[in-house]
């Protein structure tokens, strides 16, 4: 009776701590911030990617599947439209000017992850400028790395499977079992993604253990939101009816603003962890 007492004391503790953390750090106003450079980042990112893909046994319908998977149908339709009309007026030059604008757009989302970091764990950044610019260019191009890897395994996975289990017969069973895995394989590797994120961004020396618990909240949260919020979208929020054409635009933004949230959210819980925990 007593220890289950502890338990819910200690969870309550936990929880109102945290609220005063978001209150006190204002990470509704980080999420706003994060939001906006998110914004800037999505295009120059989307279109470097496609100019990859020539390369890669992927197309570009791969690369919008992994976001029809979460973002909500109205943004994924206007996400679609913008891709398609850049990439009927680009010129023959775009690949260079796109590997430039990517990284350099992308990287202010990046540092702008850093600063938001930084201010969950209450410490001020002192690294350099081209230290910081450096490491946000470092990030983007690993996170494009991971982006192409998590398109690259569903395809391979699914030709190697069915290859497989036409031997057996049941190819068609592998495809319905494979579908539930290629969402699965999407969230482990958003964990690994919001593990790393936690662990290098902040201008502290991070106990590696500490970075768990918030990457896990991180990763459920983030896609039960995203799922709650696009359902939300297409049954209840009629954004078009209110915003006409910028409707895509704001349900965007909105869906930026609350991943923000909830990457500050992983980063205040690994911040209230960092000290009880001993070091790897």
């Amino acid at each position: 009776m007593g220890k289950g007492f502890n338990i819910i004391k200690n969870g309550l503790w936990f929880v109102k701590g945290l609220v005063k953390r978001i209150d006190g750090n204002d990470i509704n106003g980080v999420a706003a911030q994060l939001a906006y450079f998110f914004l800037l980042s999505l295009f120059p990112l989307l279109l470097f990617m496609v100019s990859l893909l020539s390369f890669l046994p992927i197309t570009t319908e791969d690369l919008l599947n992994v976001i029809r998977d979460f973002a909500p149908k109205q943004t994924t339709a206007m996400i679609e439209a913008n891709l398609q009309e850049i990439l009927s007026n680009r010129n023959g030059g775009w690949l260079s000017f796109g590997i430039i604008a990517a990284l350099w757009s992308a990287s202010l989302g990046m540092n702008a992850i850093i600063s938001a970091m930084n201010r969950a764990y209450d410490v001020k950044e002192t690294r350099p400028f081209y230290i910081t610019r450096g490491l946000s260019i470092l990030l983007t191009i690993a996170m494009i790395l991971v982006l192409l890897i998590a398109l690259i395994i569903p395809v391979f996975g699914e030709i190697f499977g069915i290859y497989i289990f036409s031997y057996f017969g049941i190819s068609e069973q592998f495809i319905s079992i494979w579908n539930g895995l290629r969402w699965l394989i999407s969230i482990v590797i958003l964990f690994v993604v919001f593990m790393c994120l936690y662990f290098i961004t902040p201008n502290k020396k991070i106990k590696c253990l500490t970075v768990i618990p918030g990457a896990f909240i991180a990763t459920i949260g983030w896609a039960f939101v995203s799922f709650a919020f696009s359902y939300y979208v297409g049954h209840f929020g009629h954004y078009s009816t209110t915003y006409g054409s910028l409707g895509g635009i704001i349900v965007l933004i909105l869906w930026f603003y609350l991943t923000g949230f909830i990457l500050m959210i992983g980063g205040e819980v690994n911040a209230m962890l960092s000290d009880k925990q001993k070091p790897c």
